[in-house]
Order: C-alpha cells, then sequence, then structure tokens
C-alpha cells in the first residue's frame, strides 16, 4: 500500500507532461509566426513563411512516422515469420533501404517510380512522405524484431496453455511486451525523422529547410537564415522529446502497476 502514493504522482507527473508537451507542439504549430515576426530582418517580415514549413516539417514527420511505425511491424513480423517467401522479402526491403542514402529513396520515389509504374503519379509531399515512411519503417522493422525476441518464451507457452489462439497471444501478449521495449529506440527514430525531412527539400516541399533556403537565396543573409532554422529545428526536436520521455514514463508505470 505504501507504494501507491509513488506510483500515482508518476502517473500524474508523466500525464502532465505529454500535455503540457502537446500543448506547446500546438502552440509552436498555430503561434510561432509571432514571436519570429518580432525578430530583426530577414527573419521578421518572412515569419509566416518559416511558420507554413513548420507546420509543414511537423505534418511530415506525424504522416511519415505513423505509416512508418506499421510498415516496421509488418516488416518485423515478415522477417520473423516461418514463411521463406515472406522471410526473404522483408530482409530484402531492410536491407536496400538501410544501405541506400534517403536523398536517393526520396529522389527515387519521386523520379523514378511514376517511371517505372506510371500509375503511381505522387505530388512531391506524397512522394516525401512515401520515402520518409519506408525509410524509418526499416529501422522501426529492426527495432520491432529486438523487441518481439526479447519478450520470453515461457510467456507465449503459458498463453497457449490457457487455449490463446496464435493471435490472441500477439494480440495480448506478445505484442505489448514486445512494444514496451521497443519505445524507446522508436521514439529516437521519430525523433530523427523529424530532422530527416529535411531531405524533402530536393523535391520541392516546402518545409522548413526549403523556406529557409528559399529567403536565404532572395535576401542573400545566410547567417541570421540558418541560424533562426537550426534553432526551429531545436525547439521541435525538444518538444518531441520530452513527449516521448513522457509516453516512456507513462508506460513505465502502467507495466509497474500491473
Amino acid at each position: 500500500m505504501k507504494l501507491w502514493p509513488a506510483k500515482w504522482g508518476r502517473q500524474q507527473r508523466s500525464s502532465a507532461s505529454m500535455v503540457l508537451a502537446t500543448l506547446a507542439l500546438v502552440l509552436i504549430l498555430w503561434l510561432c509566426a509571432l514571436p519570429l515576426s518580432l525578430l530583426p530582418e530577414p527573419i521578421g517580415s518572412n515569419a509566416d513563411s518559416f511558420a507554413d514549413g513548420v507546420r509543414t516539417t511537423v505534418e511530415l514527420t506525424l504522416i511519415a512516422g505513423l505509416a512508418g511505425l506499421l510498415i516496421g511491424i509488418a516488416a518485423a513480423l515478415g522477417k520473423l515469420s516461418r514463411v521463406p517467401p515472406l522471410r526473404w522479402t522483408a530482409a530484402a526491403y531492410v536491407w536496400v533501404i538501410r544501405g541506400t542514402p534517403l536523398l536517393i529513396q526520396v529522389l527515387f520515389v519521386y523520379f523514378a517510380l511514376p517511371v517505372i509504374a506510371p500509375y503511381l503519379q505522387m505530388s512531391d509531399f506524397a512522394s516525401a512522405c512515401v520515402a520518409l515512411a519506408f525509410n524509418v519503417g526499416a529501422y522501426n522493422a529492426e527495432v520491432m524484431r529486438g523487441g518481439l525476441l526479447a519478450v520470453p518464451r515461457g510467456q507465449v507457452e503459458a498463453a497457449r496453455s490457457l487455449g490463446l489462439s496464435r493471435a490472441q497471444t500477439f494480440v495480448y501478449v506478445t505484442f505489448p511486451q514486445a512494444f514496451k521495449i521497443a519505445l524507446p529506440p522508436l521514439v529516437n527514430n521519430i525523433v530523427a525523422l523529424l530532422k530527416d525531412s529535411s531531405l524533402a527539400y530536393s523535391v520541392g516541399v516546402l518545409e522548413l529547410t526549403n523556406v529557409g533556403n528559399r529567403i536565404q537565396a532572395a535576401t542573400f543573409q545566410p547567417v541570421p537564415i540558418l541560424i533562426a532554422t537550426a534553432t526551429i529545428y531545436l525547439v521541435l526536436t525538444t518538444v518531441m522529446t520530452q513527449f516521448s520521455d513522457a509516453v516512456e514514463r507513462r508506460f513505465d508505470v502502467e507495466g509497474q502497476q500491473a
């Protein structure tokens, strides 16, 4: 009974941290033009452009991050599959993506994929999302595979002995524990994805880096533009890291209470 107040306090603190980090991200997305407009030229007059770039960067990260998580889970299951074609396909996907530069992948999806498959015509934003999702998915696959292998086999056998099917054992026993084990590196991959989204400028997406490059080309003032761009990325990654830390603490508290 003495542990309950401590657990409750940790749970409340983790929940409060998640709420604060979420509010901070929302404020950055919708109000970042206000503080930027107070800065000297050439930042102040281009505050709205920077704000649009921030929103596009976060949108890219969230869409590609969610899709990459699903792709990673599917690829991890493929690599652990007993069906050789699935295992070989998943292993080849991870090998190719992890062994080639992200910039090449972005350019391939945008320029080469429509030539290979003309029915796959996509906008610059959609192409960047696809490339980023498959890139982070390959790294998530290895993380999830490690998490699945880390679950004690005895728990799986116990679940099977209680009458659970393979699917039920995976959904209720294996996956929750594997996801908790894999959560810290998965979060690191999302934070890295936020920075990697800057490569979307190569196909014309008006994200933060592209906005900074265009303003720099128009004003011929690289120093303040690059400092402002780097500072905005630093703020975004800091907020996302705080949110991810709160999520990790939340999962840890729930695991202790269980």
